[in-house]
């Protein structure tokens, strides 16, 4: 499980191929990802921002950019974790996500990024 710790923010990701989403032959490839937060540091932070670079192995590249997560900005106090469920159309069976997370210190204000650690999204058929 892929797992990162920025300024006492800690990013673990689980990943989970879900093609029985995805409907047509040229739809792509859907992934799941879970991501969990957690404040293990000492100041109540809050989630403004991410952004997330997105790999398709044959195909392009590409950036998505916005406010919160799944439509949340969640506030953390010291000790606490936040849990969402989102997910990525590929048109390729292989890819990789990573990006960052642009956090604020509820203390005094002070802007902070914490990396998401990039993560593999694979068909189960290509593990074989």
């Amino acid at each position: 499980m892929p797992t990162a710790i920025t300024h006492d923010v800690k990013i673990t990701v689980e990943t989970a191929y879900q093609n029985d989403r995805v409907s047509g032959a040229s739809a792509g490839h859907m992934f799941a990802y879970r991501i969990t937060i957690e404040n293990r540091g000492d100041f109540t932070v809050k989630l403004l921002r991410r952004h997330w670079y997105i790999n398709d192995v044959t195909f392009e590249k590409s950036e998505v950019e916005g406010e919160g997560v799944v439509g949340q900005q969640p506030i953390l106090e010291p000790g606490e974790s936040h849990s969402y469920v989102s997910g990525c159309n590929l048109i390729s069976d292989i890819g990789c996500m990573h990006g960052t997370y642009l956090m604020e210190r509820q203390l005094d204000g002070k802007r902070f990024e914490v990396r998401i650690p990039r993560f593999l999204l694979i068909a189960p058929f290509k593990m074989n």
